[in-house]
């Protein structure tokens, strides 16, 4: 682990995380699409088919190259400062905390639909977004074809709200409910853990 976290620059839980996200991902596309299909968490069938490990294993695996390259990106760009932050427990528990959240906002929102099926680690990595944006609130986000960086508490208000919104609309590729659900779960845990950076936040953000 001391080798990892020398390699990573003090982030060797987001190191390993992010070599199994591209390294299965990578797997499942290339030359096992099985993989893939086995590791989809499909709500509905969840309890009767006994299906919890996709819970966590559907978060490893991606529907194509474009997707896996979108989360690894945003993945990289937060996930590693915030764990030097925060330290390599806190931000495995994070992680974890987030990516169950996800799970559980999925399965509410879908639990009636057996043809429903989602995979990613779209949900945890919002997670690490978002207490990413409550440890460092001046910091700016970039997102195409936007022309100019977005303050990092005005992107958190407005995805809050389009996630929601998009949550609430039937159909679509994206699931907007493991998004608000994982953003939301890295604002608790960062306010259970940490309620003194929640105050920072505030104090930087109101000036």
């Amino acid at each position: 682990m001391e080798s990892l976290a020398t390699l990573t620059g003090g982030a060797p839980v987001s190191g390993l995380l992010l070599a199994v996200i591209v390294g299965a991902s990578a797997i499942g596309l290339i030359a096992a699409p099985g993989l893939i299909e086995r590791n989809l968490f499909r709500p509905h069938w969840l309890v009767p088919n006994r299906e919890y490990l996709t819970l966590l294993t559907s978060a490893f695996v991606h529907a194509d190259v474009m997707h896996l390259l979108f989360n690894a990106f945003t993945f990289w760009a937060f996930a590693f400062g915030l764990e030097r932050t925060i330290g390599s427990e806190r931000f495995f528990g994070l992680y974890v905390v987030g990516l169950l959240a996800s799970d559980l906002g999925t399965w509410i929102g879908h639990r009636h639909q057996p043809e429903y099926r989602t995979l990613g680690a779209s949900g945890a990595i919002t997670a690490v977004l978002f207490a990413a944006i409550v440890y460092f609130p001046n910091g700016s986000i970039f997102i195409l074809p936007i022309p100019v960086p977005i303050p990092s508490p005005l992107f958190a208000l407005a995805y809050l709200a389009y996630t929601w919104f998009a949550s609430r609309r039937p159909g679509g590729r994206i699931n907007h409910d493991s998004h608000l659900s994982g953003a939301l779960a890295g604002i608790a845990f960062v306010a259970l853990t940490d309620g003194a950076a929640v105050g920072r936040f505030w104090r930087q953000v109101l000036g």
